[in-house]
């Protein structure tokens, strides 16, 4: 009896080639933000997913390179017992960006389709009410002329499980693992189920959702990025010309002593010896 095979998985993305096209991409992004605040464009890009689906790591390569006076990451904590009392979508609000600037939500409004959901932190009939008013919230921002992006990373279980261990076994990633995040493993079904209801309400035609493949994620920040830019009609801004001044002559000025100074050990001269 024949065995049924899996659908064929793409080869690794080598790191050379993708080192080189992530700078390249990164190059278009930095054209994107100049062409935003020249034109006082307000660009808004929501990062959702299961834990550990790499959106993390995409927004940092999202940002490397850009402004921080331009582009700025959102990555609210839990609400406040003041905020537990607002319109859900009032924290969200203010983080909105104004011209000439770009908001990317590491986690968004949609905690309360996911996460909230799921682990019982709000009513059914909040869960109700946020799928229903999340179109009209999100038409509101589209009609008033911010151009929203919205980008659902997607990972197996088998993926997921394999990162929540290297992030167990790491000290300069542990930080990154909740009890919650550990939950999510028990809790894989409900997720799916959440997941497609909230796409069924809110995969709507003036703000679809893209969905991102990222078992792979040098695969996935390419491919996030490149749809990025795909979506928003940029174009190059030329630099304002600058040239060097020439340094003036000396006048006499003395540095003070060094040892009226402290100063930082050279512990990379310890890592020479």
């Amino acid at each position: 009896m024949a065995v049924k095979k899996g659908p064929k998985q793409p080869a690794k993305m080598p790191r050379a080639l993708y080192e080189r096209e992530l700078y390249r991409l990164q190059t278009e992004l930095v054209k994107l933000q100049e062409w935003v605040r020249a034109e006082g464009a307000r660009l808004v890009i929501v990062f959702e997913g299961r834990d550990a689906a790499g959106k993390g790591s995409t927004i940092k390569r999202v940002t490397e390179h850009l402004n921080p006076r331009v582009a700025r990451i959102v990555a609210l904590p839990k609400p406040t017992e003041r905020e537990r009392t607002q319109w859900y979508f009032q924290r969200y609000t203010e983080h909105l960006p104004a011209a000439g600037e770009i908001v990317l939500f590491d986690r968004s409004w949609y905690n309360r389709a996911g996460v909230e959901h799921v682990m019982g932190f709000c009513t059914k009939e909040e869960h109700q009410r946020f799928l229903h008013q999340c179109p009209i919230f999100e038409r509101m921002l589209v009609e008033e002329g911010v151009l929203l992006r919205k980008y659902w990373f997607s990972v197996s279980d088998a993926v997921q499980e394999q990162r929540f261990r290297r992030r167990l076994e790491d000290p300069t990633r542990r930080w990154k693992l909740s009890p919650m995040d550990l939950e999510s493993i028990t809790h894989w079904e409900a997720y799916s189920r959440a997941k497609d209801e909230m796409f069924v309400h809110t995969d709507i035609a003036e703000a679809p959702w893209n969905v991102v493949e990222s078992d792979d994620k040098r695969r996935a920040r390419l491919n996030m990025i490149a749809h990025l830019l795909s979506t928003v009609p940029y174009r190059d801004v030329p630099p304002p010309e600058l040239e060097l001044p020439p340094r003036p002559p000396a006048t006499g000025y003395q540095r003070p002593p060094r040892d009226l100074q402290s100063y930082v050990p050279d512990h990379a001269a310890g890592l020479l010896d």
